[in-house]
């Protein structure tokens, strides 16, 4: 059997932090803004900061498993 946990959890967790997707932290014009579709470098190192703690968080803490037979 195949552990598909890590790949759904990372999978999610990418697409949900994507700079400008849903949210961007920090905005350009305000400290979060949501759905503006713009990037910046600032944004990119927090989303990417983000995105390492909390799949740290889920695959290692919490150690999340999904097994499809």
């Amino acid at each position: 059997m195949s552990d598909w946990g890590p790949v759904f959890v990372a999978v999610v967790l990418f697409v949900l932090l994507t700079p400008g997707l849903l949210f961007q932290l920090p905005g350009r014009h305000g400290c979060v803004e949501f759905g503006n579709f713009q990037t910046s470098g600032a944004s990119i190192m927090i989303h990417s900061l983000l995105y390492f703690g909390l799949i740290c968080i889920f695959l290692l803490a919490i150690k999340v498993h999904l097994y499809i037979s």
